[in-house]
């Protein structure tokens, strides 16, 4: 077989997935933009920005979290990667400040994201991570402003199969999660949410 139609089978299986991915529907909270891709990581790459929203918000209301979905395809299958596919993310969201001093946020903030790997019959291989905390205070002229703090989950992880949809859901999942939005009741459906 030859190099282009080697390139021309890998485009077309990143195509699918991608297209895949467009498909997904999340909470209606959730807000994805599609945005530029990195291009020197992986011959294929698709990019996606979320926010999360309070679906009764107004103009004044601020995002609840943020957060980025990467999907990498290298037909050379990276050795770090043990697969021809990565998933690179982080999800960032303020909490409440009493946060600030509890020894197992870190903890749980991975733990977040595996539970909700595991839920949505995500599987994954080879992931890694940091959860980071940031405590904010203010001084002299900011001094009235309450303390802050804020967390970050990164992590990257190979999907195992192709059910690239499952792993988008967690993933806005997560987002919800940090974001303090109750989970969806058993049985209920999130209605579509908006894609930009």
């Amino acid at each position: 077989m030859s190099t282009r139609s080697l390139h021309g089978d890998a485009s077309a299986t990143f195509d699918a997935a991608a297209r895949e991915l467009s498909a997904v529907r999340l909470r209606p909270e959730v807000r994805l933009t599609e945005v530029p891709a990195p291009g020197r990581i992986a011959p294929h790459s698709l990019a996606l920005t979320a926010e999360v929203i309070p679906d009764h918000h107004d103009a004044d209301d601020a995002e609840l979290a943020s957060g980025r979905f990467v999907l990498l395809h290298d037909p050379a299958a990276p050795e770090p990667w043990d697969g021809t596919w990565r998933i690179v993310t982080f999800a960032r969201a303020e909490l409440e400040p009493e946060t600030a001093s509890d020894p197992l946020l870190g903890e749980v903030g991975w733990s977040w994201l595996v539970d909700s790997l595991t839920e949505h019959g995500a599987a994954f291989a080879a992931e890694g991570g940091t959860v980071t905390r940031v405590v904010s205070e203010s001084f002299a002229a900011l001094s009235e402003r309450p303390p802050s703090v804020e967390i970050e989950v990164r992590a990257s992880w190979t999907p195992v199969g192709d059910d690239f949809g499952a792993h988008l859901q967690a993933w806005g999942a997560l987002l919800c999660t940090i974001a303090g939005l109750p989970p969806l009741p058993e049985g209920v459906v999130a209605l579509p949410g908006q894609r930009r």
